[in-house]
């Protein structure tokens, strides 16, 4: 157990001062002290060591004095993440933590400290400092767990954290998916048909072969996505999360895919497979640059995706002006630059059109490669037929006296909306 101790020291004047010591064994059996200039503070020490050594709660008050760079880089090369999330957890931690917390001693960072920091990224995304806090508070969480430092000062009260209001998705309109089509290099075009027909993330379209395609028996199987490292450096991957799929290959998409190929015939393309330094994988592309390589996603989304939403948008105003002349076009026909409108749209819109068919939530998300159906739900459930419409429909099914077998939909009265 700890004990305090009374201790003198003459100072060089000849004058006799006073001080006190509390002393201690840590866990290991290693003799620990620390002095103070009043016997409360030393007896505050001595109770708060015994608290701890009694509930196995002792931290060595040496440890926390690694820098917050220093614990960091070593936690994220023990890391298992695929390359390319190591490859971005340690651009934010680098760019966005560093700065403020790098050289601070873990046990030097306070809830304040973590308040001040995050008001210092004000200029950022919501999203984006919802991410960089997570990926600091992760690092602080493994240095309680490794016994650095006794609390995470991000999860304090004190400490407001980012927070990101959750839009509902509003799925495009088909009216808006063929406008943009329309307004998309006819090379380009069957990245709607691939985004908004099965369903594909845009790392999937672009990595997606001609192997990959059964035109005979109606399905796709989406095995790889193109990948981008820092410095625009290009690799096969598997999908996200590495779970490679079924979906069905509806026939009017078939059409055009086989169309596409008459034309844009499926290129062989070879990159490093996982990781840059990878080994060389090959595959036959549906859909390549006029170079004949892999897409790019940062060239494709500036200079071809945004031009296309641009193209498409005036498009879309001026045929209404056409037919309205008296009218300013609403604003919801404008299509703007915005994340909302990036190629992940054309993934709601199929999530939008199976959900109205009465497609399950577990096959959506089995279709989308969602690791678990209730993420699935929580994203598009405002989208599910609403309950009072399914209430109306069975009760409708039952006194109007429809046959067994037969649909419940069949029998709605045109009053009913379907």
């Amino acid at each position: 157990m700890a004990s305090v101790e009374k201790r003198t020291r003459h100072t060089d004047d000849g004058r006799v001062t006073t001080f006190w010591v509390t002393r201690w064994r840590d866990p290991s059996g290693r003799q620990r002290m620390r002095s103070f200039d009043r016997k409360s503070d030393a007896e505050r020490k001595r109770r708060e060591i015994d608290a701890e050594l009694l509930r196995g709660e002792y931290i060595d008050p040496t440890a926390g004095q690694i820098t917050f760079r220093d614990y960091a880089t070593g936690w994220l090369a023990a890391q298992t993440f695929d390359a390319s999330t190591h490859e971005a957890v340690e651009l934010r931690l680098r760019i966005h933590a560093f700065p403020v917390l790098g050289s601070k001693q873990l046990g030097a960072i306070k809830p304040s400290t973590i308040q001040a920091w995050l008001r210092s990224l004000h200029r950022l995304a919501a999203t984006t400092r919802q991410v960089i806090f997570t990926n600091v508070s992760a690092v602080l969480s493994a240095a309680v767990d490794d016994e650095l430092i006794r609390k995470n000062p991000c999860k304090a009260p004190s400490v407001s954290r980012p927070k990101v209001r959750r839009r509902k998705v509003v799925p495009w309109a088909p009216e808006r998916v063929f406008a943009v089509r329309d307004a998309l290099p006819e090379r380009y075009r069957i990245v709607i048909d691939l985004g908004a027909g099965l369903g594909l993330r845009q790392g999937e379209i672009f990595g997606l072969a001609i192997d990959d395609v059964d035109f005979l028996h109606g399905k796709v199987t989406v095995r790889r996505q193109v990948k981008l490292f820092h410095g625009n450096r290009q690799v096969f991957a598997p999908p996200k999360n590495e779970r490679i799929r079924e979906i069905p290959l509806p026939d009017s998409i078939r059409d055009d895919l086989a169309a596409h190929l008459a034309s844009h015939p499926a290129v062989t393309v070879t990159l490093p497979w996982k990781v840059t330094t990878g080994e060389a994988a090959e595959a036959r592309l549906v859909v390549t640059s006029r170079e004949r390589k892999a897409l790019n996603r940062n060239h494709f989304n500036t200079y071809v995706w945004k031009r296309a939403l641009s193209a498409a948008s005036a498009a879309v105003v001026e045929r209404f002006a056409d037919a309205h002349p008296d009218e300013d076009a609403p604003a919801s026909l404008r299509i703007d630059l915005t994340r909302e409108n990036g190629m992940h749209a054309l993934r709601h819109h199929y999530a939008s059109v199976l959900l109205d068919a009465g497609e399950t939530i577990k096959a959506l998300s089995e279709y989308l490669g969602h690791s678990d159906p209730g993420f699935t739900l929580r994203v598009y459930t405002h989208l599910l037929p609403t309950s009072d419409e399914r209430t109306r429909r069975a009760i409708d099914a039952v006194f109007r006296g429809i046959p067994a077998g037969s649909s419940a939909e069949s029998a709605a009265s045109p009053q009913v909306s379907a």
